[in-house]
C-alpha cells in the first residue's frame, strides 16, 4: 500500500512575511477608517461644545501634525526600524483616541486630535515602506497596488458606520471608542509580524531640521489658510513670506545635516521631486470633485443630498480601488511613465469638462465625468510610492515615502484654501464653483507638463548608494 506523500510545511520565513503583510493590511485599513469616519462625527463634535468659530482649527491643525509625523517618522523609520516606529506611531493615535473620547471641551478635542493625527498621519506611508522592506523589487508593485483593498473597504464602510456609531447612543465619542481595539490589534500584528531592525545606525537625530520644518510648513498652511478672509490677509500674506525664508533655511540646514530629515540625496532627485510636485498640485483636482461637485449637484443642478451621494459613488469606488490594477500592471510592464501622462491627460479633459458643466447638466454626464476623475487618480498614490522608493537607495526609502505622503497632506491642507478663494470671488454659486473646477484644469495641466518630462528609473533594481540622482 502507496504511503501518502506528506505535504511540505510552510516554511516559518514565508509565514513571517504572511504576518507582516497582515499587520500592514490592518494597520493600513485602520489608518483609512479612521480618515473616512471621522469626518461623520465631526458635525456632532462641533454642536456639543459650540465650537464653530474653531472649526478651522480643527481641520487645520491635525492636518499640521499628519504633514510633520509623514517627514520626521520616515526617516526614524530608516535610523530604528519600521516595526518601532509603527509601534510609537499607533502608541501615539491610541492616546489620542483615548484622549478625544473624554475631553471635556473643543479645545482639548482640537489638542487630542493633534497628538492623533501624529500617529494616525505616518501609518500609510510606513505600511508602504515594510512593504518594500518585505518584498524584493520585482514583486513590490502588486503587494503595493494591493493595499488598495483594505482601503477600498475602508473607504466603502467607514461613512455608513461612523454615521450609525455618531447616531446611537455612545455619539461621536463612540467613534473613538470603537476605533481603541483596533488601534490595539493593529500593534499586537505589528510587533509580532513586522521584523525588527537588525543593524541599528548610530545617528543624531536631526532636531534643527524638525523644528524649521514644522515652522516653514504651520506658516505655509496658516498663511493660505488666512488670505482669503479679508480681514485677515495681510496676516496670510506675511505668513507665506515667512515661510518661504523657513523653507530656503531649512534646505540649507538639511544639506549640511549629519543625518538630515529630509536627505538632499531625495530633495534633489529630479525623479522623486517631480512626482512630489504632481502630486501636491494633483489635490486642486481631486478636491475639488470631493468638496465642491456635491454642492453643486445639490445647490446648482437641484438634487437631493441623497442622490447627489449615490451620483459620486462611482468617483468614490474607482478611487478606492484602482490602485490595484494599477499596482499589477506596473509589475507585469515596468514602466510608470505612460501612466501618469494617461491619468493627468484624462484629469486635466475631465476638470475642463466640469468647468463647463451648468444647472442643466445631464446627470449620467455628471456621473461620467467625476468617475473618470476618480479612475485617472486613484492610480497616483500607488506610482508615487513605487517612484518614491526605486529612485533613491533603500536606505532612504522610508524618509522617500514619508516624503511622498508630506508632499501629499501639504497639497490636502493648502488646495481647500485656494479652492474657496476662487469660489467667494465670483459673486453668484454656479460661477463660483465653475472657477474651482477650472482652478482643477489649470493645476492638471501644469501637472502633465511636469510628469511629461519624468524620468524612467529602473523598477527592478535598487539604486546604489553612490548613484547619482537622476
Amino acid at each position: 500500500m502507496a504511503q501518502a506523500k506528506a505535504v511540505p510545511a510552510a516554511k516559518p520565513a514565508d509565514k513571517k512575511v504572511a504576518l507582516g503583510l497582515t499587520a500592514v493590511f490592518v494597520t493600513y485599513f485602520l489608518a483609512n477608517f479612521f480618515m473616512n469616519a471621522v469626518n461623520i462625527s465631526q458635525p456632532k463634535t462641533v454642536t456639543e461644545f459650540n465650537g464653530m468659530a474653531l472649526f478651522s482649527w480643527l481641520i487645520a491643525l491635525p492636518a499640521l501634525g499628519s504633514a510633520v509625523a509623514t517627514l520626521m517618522f520616515g526617516k526614524l523609520s530608516d535610523m530604528y526600524g519600521r516595526r518601532s516606529i509603527l509601534l510609537v506611531s499607533l502608541g501615539l493615535f491610541l492616546a489620542g483616541v483615548i484622549l478625544a473620547a473624554i475631553s471635556p471641551s473643543m479645545t482639548l478635542v482640537i489638542a487630542a486630535r493633534v497628538i492623533l493625527a501624529l500617529g494616525q498621519g505616518a501609518l500609510a506611508p510606513l505600511c508602504f515602506a515594510v512593504i518594500g522592506d518585505l518584498f524584493p523589487p520585482e514583486q513590490r508593485a502588486r503587494w503595493s497596488g494591493m493595499l488598495n483593498l483594505p482601503a477600498g473597504i475602508a473607504a466603502t464602510i467607514a461613512p455608513v458606520l461612523g454615521g450609525m456609531i455618531t447616531e446611537s447612543s455612545m455619539g461621536w465619542r463612540g467613534l473613538f471608542w470603537v476605533t481603541a481595539p483596533i488601534v490595539l490589534i493593529s500593534g499586537g500584528l505589528v510587533a509580532a509580524g513586522i521584523p525588527g531592525r537588525t543593524q541599528k545606525v548610530q545617528q543624531k537625530v536631526d532636531f534643527m531640521g524638525i523644528l524649521i520644518m514644522v515652522i516653514a510648513s504651520a506658516t505655509l498652511i496658516f498663511g493660505f489658510s488666512w488670505i482669503g478672509a479679508p480681514d485677515s490677509r495681510a496676516m496670510g500674506i506675511a505668513m507665506i513670506v515667512v515661510s518661504i525664508i523657513a523653507w530656503a533655511g531649512f534646505i540649507s540646514v538639511e544639506k549640511k545635516a549629519e543625518a538630515p530629515i529630509l536627505d538632499p540625496q531625495v530633495l534633489f532627485n529630479r525623479t522623486f521631486i517631480t512626482a512630489a510636485a504632481s502630486g501636491f498640485m494633483s489635490f486642486f483636482g481631486l478636491l475639488g470633485v470631493m468638496i465642491y461637485s456635491p454642492v453643486f449637484a445639490q445647490n446648482v443642478m437641484g438634487v437631493s443630498p441623497t442622490v447627489s451621494g449615490s451620483m459620486l459613488t462611482p468617483f468614490s469606488m474607482l478611487f478606492a480601488f484602482m490602485g490595484i490594477p494599477a499596482g499589477l500592471l506596473l509589475a507585469k510592464t515596468k514602466k510608470y511613465k505612460w501612466m501618469y501622462i494617461a491619468g493627468y491627460a484624462i484629469l486635466t479633459v475631465a476638470m475642463f469638462i466640469m468647468w463647463t458643466f451648468t444647472k442643466n447638466t445631464p446627470t449620467w454626464l455628471f456621473v461620467l465625468i467625476t468617475a473618470l476623475v476618480g479612475f485617472s487618480n486613484g492610480v497616483m498614490p500607488t506610482i508615487n510610492t513605487l517612484v518614491a522608493q526605486f529612485a533613491v537607495p533603500k536606505r532612504l526609502m522610508g524618509v522617500a515615502i514619508g516624503a511622498i505622503f508630506f508632499f501629499v497632506m501639504m497639497g490636502m491642507a493648502i488646495a481647500p484654501a485656494i479652492l474657496g478663494l476662487a469660489q467667494n470671488s465670483v459673486p453668484d454659486l454656479e460661477g463660483g464653483l465653475k472657477l474651482v473646477f477650472l482652478v482643477g484644469a489649470v493645476t492638471m495641466i501644469a501637472s502633465l507638463i511636469l510628469v511629461i518630462t519624468i524620468p524612467e528609473v529602473s523598477m527592478d533594481n535598487e539604486v546604489a548608494d553612490n548613484q547619482a540622482p537622476k
